[in-house]
């Protein structure tokens, strides 16, 4: 008799990796929350970038038995930079592996945060919802006449004649002003596009629909801009029901992690993110 034996017949009772039977399809789920923002903070843990959520779009794409990968979105906006670079990754990355990807807005999918939404096949949002706010919009300050109060003199120095464009502590220019709206809608139509590509005849003729108004649930989906009312949960439970649903957060800095951090920094990181979200209500 061969010594092997006693070590074969132990071995045929251990299951095999990758062959289990009971293992459940996956429908994997990634969050995008807070500020679309191309600058990640060392405290910030509600920014959105393409370099904080790369790792966690391929985690989701990459699970054995994958069925769909979900969006929970929950984003005012911020910069249409990266609110296109994050859309066409998602598009890459579905593209490839074949598989659908679902949407579903919870407290607002707004500006940038709509615009990924759009690298959905299909849009979700609860009936309280705040969708839309298709357009854009750039928030400054000007501070000459504080300069004045305090005799402080502004020194400037460029090359270029436009290098100073819409400088917050020099006077506001008319024709610079101009520069802007135009740049704006440029952007504007860029992001009509991507909507219209994304969602086809499913969109209404409303006048309404790229004014950059925010509407609920139900009216978005009267809109056209979201193909249901419901949650993350029930429409999964019902689309998937045999499937085990796995999170991939993206990755948070390290001082975010520990939670420390420069209290500059984070008094500057919350307000942007204040003024971002209160444009909603929230």
């Amino acid at each position: 008799m061969s010594s092997h034996r006693p070590m074969e017949k132990l071995t045929s009772r251990l299951p095999v990796l990758g062959d289990r039977a009971d293992r459940k399809d996956v429908v994997a789920v990634v969050k995008l929350h807070g500020v679309i923002n191309p600058q990640p903070s060392p405290l910030a843990r509600g920014v959105i970038n393409l370099a904080a959520v790369e790792s966690a779009l391929t985690r989701a794409f990459d699970h054995d038995r994958l069925q769909a990968v979900a969006l929970q979105i929950n984003s005012p906006g911020g910069a249409p930079t990266q609110s296109g670079l994050i859309a066409e990754r998602i598009r890459q990355l579905a593209d490839k592996h074949g598989k659908p990807v679902l949407a579903f807005a919870e407290d607002v999918a707004a500006s940038g945060g709509y615009w990924l939404a759009c690298a959905a096949d299909e849009i979700y949002a609860h009936r309280t919802s705040m969708v839309g706010s298709i357009g854009v919009i750039t928030g400054t300050f000007g501070f000459t006449g504080l300069l004045e109060r305090f005799g402080i003199e502004r020194r400037l120095y460029t090359a270029g004649e436009n290098k100073a464009r819409l400088d917050p502590f020099s006077p506001e220019k008319p024709e610079d002003v101009e520069w802007l709206r135009k740049l704006h809608g440029q952007l504007h139509e860029m992001f009509v596009g991507w909507v219209r590509e994304r969602r086809g005849d499913r969109l209404s003729d409303a006048e309404e629909l790229f004014s950059g108004d925010v509407w609920l649930g139900a009216k978005a989906l009267e809109l056209g801009l979201v193909d249901g009312v419901g949650n993350l949960r029930d429409v999964l439970a019902e689309r998937y029901p045999d499937a085990e649903i796995v999170v991939a957060e993206p990755k948070k800095p390290l001082l975010a992690r520990l939670g420390v951090g420069a209290p500059a920094a984070a008094l500057l990181d919350a307000v942007a993110d204040r003024t971002a979200w209160s444009r909603f209500g929230l």
